[in-house]
């Protein structure tokens, strides 16, 4: 069946449908002919990579960029220029400057990449304004901000789409084939998480975003001006999205499935105190190894599904340690676990009735091989100059084709709202010892009835 057809059928797009402006649909007359008109809200490192997918595309424009900090705008500019294209309008005069962009009639979408304190404001003002939403992922500040976004897209009709890259890994998308065709059996059990040593981000020189010094906040650059102070004042899980939206697509959380609750606990905090101490540009005499960091070096959020299902987030970033995402699913007839970033042979995977209760782990490479999602079958090569190992291509691209085509977006505010949602609520469970926290219902009981859209054909 065709995805098309798929929600036309099953009432999706009665729930979360798209919106796509008027202008969009009448000012061409096939859908390959359209071209996206886009706006850019904060134009940093990962601003920045949206706007080099899109100038490889032929079928959208960039109209404006909003940024307060020049050296972002410029940098910006400097990738449109190369690529040929007609300067955009800037509107960098200011934190508020961005409002001026959304008052233009000439933009159909916006990309909002700003620092996590601002992706509500931004959000909000973006689908009041009529502008389809493609939000960076992070957590929620709180717990009101989720069902703001869902009330305010509900009510003006404008989408949000967050931007998950992580859905999209190879690997993840196999193994995704896998569990749709069974191979698994039925689910019971899965994790993820955020593992990835980020003190060379959270810290630097001012100047140089990475590995460069142990300045942050006001007298920090990039990344370390704003991600940091995070860590100063909150604990709790803090980037939920990578760990658990893979996973939300195999659960199909808030479509037959949803998150019910949780519970967090953190460790103490000490590596971001030592890796100042360490550096060769701090020392224990430096003012910044004085600050008292809130946030524990590994937080563990443990979840329940409506359906049984129990899932384990783990956020590691503070820490010396490879890279890893720490996937597993488990079900009644197999088991995968992935470590390392995703390439073919860093995981162990095992099915008993295959491998005749062998108890022995077989490498992932071949099965993954097989199993290959057709998504990536027939992108690969498009998705290969595309940062992150190609996930940037097929997210922004899954972004643009939905609004092309007036479709529902494979991942939507209820998506945005729930996994968001898991930040606030970890912060109330580490603070009150664990204590299990409610998570809310943001479909308001529509869950039970929606079907799964995500990744259905080759197309987006």
């Amino acid at each position: 069946m065709k995805r098309r057809d798929f929600i036309q059928k099953t009432g999706v797009v009665g729930l979360g449908a798209l919106l796509v402006p008027n202008a969009l649909n009448a000012s061409q007359d096939s859908s390959d002919s359209k071209k996206v008109r886009l706006g850019f809200i904060a134009t940093g490192f990962r601003g920045q990579t949206h706007i080099e997918e899109m100038l490889k595309r032929n079928d959208t424009e960039i109209i404006a960029l909003a940024d307060p900090n020049p050296r972002m705008i410029k940098d910006a500019l400097a990738l449109i220029e190369k690529a040929g294209r007609p300067s955009p309008a800037v509107y960098q005069n200011g934190p508020d400057d961005y409002l001026n962009l959304l008052a233009r009639n000439d933009i159909d979408a916006v990309f909002v990449s700003s620092p996590w304190e601002w992706h509500l404001p931004h959000g909000i003002a973006a689908m009041k304004a009529g502008k389809i939403v493609g939000m960076e992922v992070g957590g929620a500040m709180k717990l009101e901000d989720c069902w703001a976004y869902v009330k305010t897209s509900e009510q003006t009709g404008v989408p949000i789409m967050p931007l998950e890259n992580v859905c999209y890994r190879r690997d993840v998308m196999a193994i995704l084939n896998m569990v749709r065709q069974g191979l698994f059996g039925e689910i019971v059990h899965a994790q993820g998480g955020y593992e990835h040593d980020l003190r060379g981000v959270l810290f630097n020189d001012g100047n140089s975003a990475y590995n460069s010094g142990v300045e942050f906040g006001e007298k920090g650059f990039s990344e370390a001006a704003w991600r940091t102070n995070h860590y100063v004042n909150r604990n709790g899980e803090l980037y939920p999205t990578h760990g658990l939206g893979p996973v939300a697509t195999m659960l199909d959380l808030n479509r037959g499935n949803r998150l019910v609750r949780l519970s967090s606990f953190a460790s103490k905090s000490r590596g971001l105190h030592e890796y100042i101490v360490n550096h060769p540009k701090g020392g224990a005499a430096h003012p910044n190894a004085a600050v008292e960091f809130k946030q524990g070096d590994v937080v563990t959020t443990h979840l329940q599904c409506a359906n049984g299902e129990t899932i384990i987030l783990t956020h590691d970033t503070s820490l010396q340690r490879p890279y890893n995402l720490g996937f597993r699913v488990q079900g009644t007839k197999g088991i995968w676990q992935d470590f390392g970033w995703g390439d073919p042979e860093q995981g162990h995977i095992y099915f008993e009735a295959q491998m005749k209760h062998s108890h022995r782990w077989d490498n992932t490479k071949n099965w993954l091989e097989q199993y290959d999602h057709p998504l990536w079958k027939a992108n690969a090569a498009a998705a290969e100059s595309s940062g992150h190992g190609g996930m940037d291509y097929f997210v922004d691209n899954a972004f643009i084709e939905c609004i092309k085509q007036n479709q529902a977006f494979p991942l939507d505010v209820y998506d945005l709202a729930a996994w968001y949602a898991i930040t606030p609520l970890s912060e109330k469970s580490v603070a009150a010892n664990g204590a299990p926290q409610d998570i809310p219902d943001f479909t308001k009981g529509a869950w039970k009835t929606r079907q799964p859209i995500f990744a259905l054909n080759a197309n987006y």
